[in-house]
């Protein structure tokens, strides 16, 4: 019974899109070669690719629907914290159906260390409904965007990393570091995708994803950017403003 809705809701059979089974073999050590972008943005790819080489999805999932209830659950939360609180939840509950059925009380109690639990199991419950209205899990950006509550960033990080679609899903960390380092000059998340869209060839997309996320995560952090050992010091916008202070 387990099997046959996890296959509705989530596109196609469980074990398909472990987070460590995915084309991560296609992305991993990619690089600008032979694609047509500017010099200063190529060395800027592949210093990134050199500091960051595994820079991947760090949320555990089973199908695309697993993937995207993990994505609402990381909104100002840490992937760690959020794969914790998965790793229980998801036997409880891993379909649309299942949560449909999950009384909200649960579902709040079942996801509470991931804060703003109120707002997150409401919007669980909502996608879901919407996935079963739909007949089963959306595959394309547009179509999740039809699911209530689900926005473009959202969207972007399912069709790329369960779909492996050609996507730049830009969260906090996108796009503080793609304004730090000049990759954009953009005051809002829409305006950085543009510009990195339109900067990189749309096979590196993915890539430079989680590249930026990984950088922003563990190199370039909000409060304390570790500016010493960051190979692109010498041509950020950030570090060279620092150094006028």
């Amino acid at each position: 019974m387990r099997q046959s809705a996890r296959k509705q809701s989530g596109g196609l059979a469980e074990g398909k899109f472990n987070h460590k089974n995915l084309k991560k073999i296609a992305l991993i050590g990619k690089s600008c070669n032979n694609i047509a972008v500017n010099t200063n943005d190529k060395e800027i790819f592949d210093a990134l690719a050199r500091m960051h080489p595994d820079a991947q999805c760090e949320l555990n999932f089973g199908t695309p629907f697993e993937l995207l209830v993990a994505v609402i659950l990381s909104a100002q939360c840490t992937d760690k914290r959020v794969n914790a609180v998965t790793q229980e939840l998801f036997k409880k509950a891993s379909t649309a159906e299942d949560f449909v059925a999950m009384p909200v009380e649960e579902l709040e109690k079942e996801i509470y260390s991931c804060g703003f639990y109120h707002s997150k199991a409401r919007a669980i419950k909502e996608m879901s409904a919407s996935v079963v209205e739909m007949g089963g899990m959306p595959e394309t950006r547009e179509e999740l965007m039809k699911l209530r509550g689900v926005g473009r960033k959202t969207a972007n990080v399912v069709t790329a990393v369960a779909f492996n679609a050609n996507a730049i899903a830009v969260d906090t960390h996108v796009f503080r570091v793609a304004n730090r380092i000049g990759l954009a000059e953009a005051s809002t998340p829409e305006e950085t995708e543009r510009q990195l869209m339109g900067r990189f060839d749309e096979e590196l997309w993915n890539r430079l994803h989680h590249l930026l996320i990984f950088h922003g995560r563990y190199t370039c952090k909000a409060q304390k950017p570790d500016c010493a050992g960051c190979e692109l010091k010498t041509r950020c916008k950030y570090y060279e403003n620092r150094q006028k202070v």
